[in-house]
């Protein structure tokens, strides 16, 4: 099994890549990839000019390679991260189509009461081109996320816990299909 880990952040130490890893952890046996987001500005100039980037072409064929893909995106001002829009602006320029039918797992880590909530929906609406195979729940938005996780970047809730784990064995599932 083939899992890719997405962040929509990149810091090191942000709350979504801990989110990102913890589900990994409890996605169980794969081969883990972690992409890096850290991509040039989506430019029709430069595409016109010098192709795709290497590092663009990377993660588009990570995605087609995985099985499985989980995608943890922070909230900025009411919306995704910017490194996650310039991710999928780029990838969408590549050949074929390498979200089509992809098991997707979407999660969320946010200070606030929230959760990520208004960016985990602005994801989906951002990722509907693709035909992906978008997991519906259960929701995974970690509210007031800064002391939901333990030195060790564990998640200390039963309740996350629970909810991560189960998406996790659904996608699991999914991707064996």
């Amino acid at each position: 099994m083939k899992l890719l880990g997405i962040s929509g952040s990149l810091r090191k130490g942000s709350l979504n890549r801990k989110l990102m890893h913890q589900a990994i952890r409890l996605f169980g046996d794969a081969k883990v990839t972690i992409a890096d987001l850290n991509l040039p500005l989506y430019d029709g100039d430069l595409e016109e000019e010098q192709g795709i980037p290497d590092s663009v072409t990377l993660l588009a064929n990570q995605i087609a390679a995985a099985d499985a893909v989980i995608v943890s995106c922070p909230e900025y001002n009411q919306g995704i991260s910017g490194v996650m829009k310039n991710a999928l602006d780029w990838v969408s320029r590549t050949d074929g189509s390498p979200w089509a039918n992809k098991p997707v797992a979407l999660l969320a880590a946010a200070a606030g009461r929230a959760g990520g909530a208004r960016s985990n929906y602005a994801l989906r609406l951002a990722m509907a081109p693709f035909n992906t195979n978008l997991l519906q729940g259960p929701e995974i938005l970690v509210a007031g996320a800064h002391n939901e996780f333990d030195e060790n970047d564990q998640l200390t809730s039963e309740f996350y816990t629970k909810s991560l784990t189960k998406l996790m064995t659904e996608l699991r599932e999914i991707s064996k299909s």
